[in-house]
């Protein structure tokens, strides 16, 4: 779960880390008040969207020479204008896509002078299975293109759960950035206060970027990004007060809903999988035989038929699925159960789209029998092999227009 840069400011302030004041905003009324109860001189407007490169970015429909998602503005009155012109509007960036996100929500806070723009992240190292820092010289909006040609220039280590945060972390990334005299006290005490936040309340992703040394020679945290682990917000309600729907695919809220791992894709044939190994492995063989899987969804394994008829009518949703790709191998999960599911989906919603179930497991002879009793059409797969070759064949127009397997 991400949340947005003003909520994960205030949760830094709360911790006692150094961020500037700031105000959000949800309509554009109440802009002006917003901006007027700021210091300035500089006041900068900040679109609130669940994507980086703000900044970069532009609005769709944009008029010539209208500025990205972030802008300084030098009055009250030119802050009150600057948020009033994007709330509402679409912003497109490199991480949200061509279709962009809409602002919903802006936040305006006290422009900094900056001397230095550092990178920072603690992030959950996969390999080790330890909470990792991550830090650069090479802070602000090009972060990417420095990992990519000049990775030396990122530091990155992880941290023994053992011991937990020592000083002597927080002095290896100051040193590691060039800090120097009373600002390398400043950095051990914010790299602990950045540790804490990020058990504390069980992130997954904690990125300052950028860190800043002010024209005071402080740091300072100007801007910030949050993410949660799923599976322990129900620890954090106050975490989880905090989600914002509007930003969440509404094909993925929606299976959460259910319980159902599911996570939208660009291509056009639609998987429905039990088993997170299974899917990927079924995600891997459609590309292999030349098309693009529309999605990866793992129903577990204790799904019911209500839960198998929520994520067929998921994947129907989806206008870009041109087929879909049923792949069961019942352990946990009995085949009759996706049987069922499949067809009671198929009769609520109807099936307009190729469709292969491969069925094998626990149950498999009665869930081929609820399939072929059904009145459907089948295209039979006998094993995955064979029903990723017909899926695909299906879409691509070498195949019956509208099927499903059972065999």
């Amino acid at each position: 779960m991400n949340i947005h840069e003003y909520q994960a400011k205030a949760l830094l302030r709360d911790y006692g880390a150094p961020v500037a004041d700031g105000r959000a905003v949800l309509r554009g009324e109440e802009a002006k008040t917003a901006a007027s109860a700021l210091d300035g001189p500089l006041w900068v407007v900040k679109a609130q969207i669940h994507a980086g490169g703000r900044g970069k970015g532009s609005f769709k429909e944009a008029s010539a020479g209208e500025k990205g998602g972030v802008r300084v503005t030098k009055s009250v009155e030119e802050a009150a204008h600057e948020a009033q012109s994007m709330l509402g509007r679409t912003l497109v960036t490199h991480q949200t896509g061509p279709a962009g996100k809409q602002v919903n929500r802006i936040y305006i806070e006290d422009g900094s002078g900056i001397s230095r723009e550092l990178y920072l992240a603690l992030l959950v190292d996969r390999v080790t299975s330890r909470v990792a820092f991550v830090c650069s010289t090479e802070g602000g909006m090009d972060i990417e293109e420095v990992a990519a040609s000049t990775p030396e220039k990122i530091l990155s280590f992880s941290v023994d759960p053992a011991t937990g945060f020592q000083p002597f972390h927080g002095r290896r990334i100051a040193f590691a950035l060039g800090l120097e005299g009373g600002q390398i006290k400043q950095c051990v005490k914010l790299m602990g206060i950045l540790y804490q936040l990020f058990n504390d309340k069980d992130m997954d992703m904690l990125e300052i970027n950028p860190l800043i040394v002010d024209d005071s020679g402080d740091l300072k945290c100007l801007d910030a990004k949050m993410g949660f682990d799923g599976n322990a917000v129900y620890r954090h309600p106050d975490i989880a007060a905090l989600r914002d729907e509007t930003e969440e695919d509404a094909k993925e809220l929606e299976a959460s809903k259910y319980d159902l791992n599911y996570i939208a894709l660009d291509g056009e044939i639609g998987c429905m999988v039990n088993g997170a190994g299974l899917a990927m492995a079924t995600m891997d063989i459609i590309k292999l035989y030349g098309a693009e899987p529309a999605n990866f969804l793992d129903v577990g394994g204790g799904a019911t038929t209500e839960k198998v008829t929520e994520a067929f009518k998921i994947i129907t949703s989806d206008p870009n699925v041109k087929g879909i790709l049923v792949n069961i191998f019942g352990g946990i999960m009995r085949c009759d159960v996706i049987a069922e599911g499949v067809v009671t989906a198929v009769k609520e919603v109807g099936l307009s789209v190729p469709l292969v179930v491969r069925l094998e497991g626990t149950n498999v002879d009665k869930g081929k029998e609820i399939i072929n009793t059904s009145g459907l059409n089948v295209i039979a797969a006998d094993n995955l092999k064979d029903g990723a070759e017909k899926i695909v064949a299906a879409v691509k127009g070498t195949k019956p227009a509208l099927a499903v397997a059972g065999e």
